[in-house]
């Protein structure tokens, strides 16, 4: 015997996962639970589905920063060389606002301390001695090349982005 979650009274349930009795209160109650979740689902899919290439961008730009801070958390500042406490910024060698097209580009963005990121303003002399360090300097020019490229992001490849980084 199970109790009904709606009246409190004790029922037989006909189905396996059944939570209220048959009485007609407790059937309204049930009927309105079920279209209440129906509808959460409903909104949820349509939230998604209006998302604008601007909110998708910053989603997208939240969890490629998460995976930069994770993957950095054990190396030092890119610019000066400390050891990375707590809080620290992904810091971007060519910045997302004027360069698009690396935005994404794990090359591109490293683990900074907030006073070289944020203080210093990326501390961008010093930051261009550790990318040398750390990813070659035939990569380095690499980057160079492509930091002039255009680029416009879809909701897609945001979506994808965003996929890509929630399970790295």
């Amino acid at each position: 015997m199970k109790k009904c979650k709606n009246c409190k009274a004790e029922f037989t349930p006909i189905r396996f996962n059944q939570k209220y009795c048959l009485e007609e209160p407790c059937i309204k109650v049930w009927i309105n639970s079920q279209k209440e979740k129906e509808w959460k689902t409903r909104k949820n899919e349509l939230k998604e589905k209006l998302q604008t290439v601007q909110e998708l961008t910053k989603l997208a730009q939240t969890y490629f920063n998460s995976y930069i801070r994770n993957r950095d958390r054990n190396k030092g500042c890119i610019s000066c060389g400390t050891q990375l406490g707590q809080k620290f910024d992904a810091g971007h060698y060519f910045s997302s606002g004027g360069h698009k097209a690396l935005t994404f580009n794990e090359d591109n963005v490293h683990g900074q301390c907030v006073y070289c990121n944020q203080h210093l303003h990326g501390n961008l002399l010093n930051y261009q001695i550790g990318i040398q360090q750390r990813i070659g300097v035939d990569r380095l020019i690499e980057l160079q090349g492509k930091a002039h490229d255009t680029r416009k992001y879809t909701r897609e490849e945001l979506k994808e982005i965003i996929e890509i980084y929630k399970k790295k």
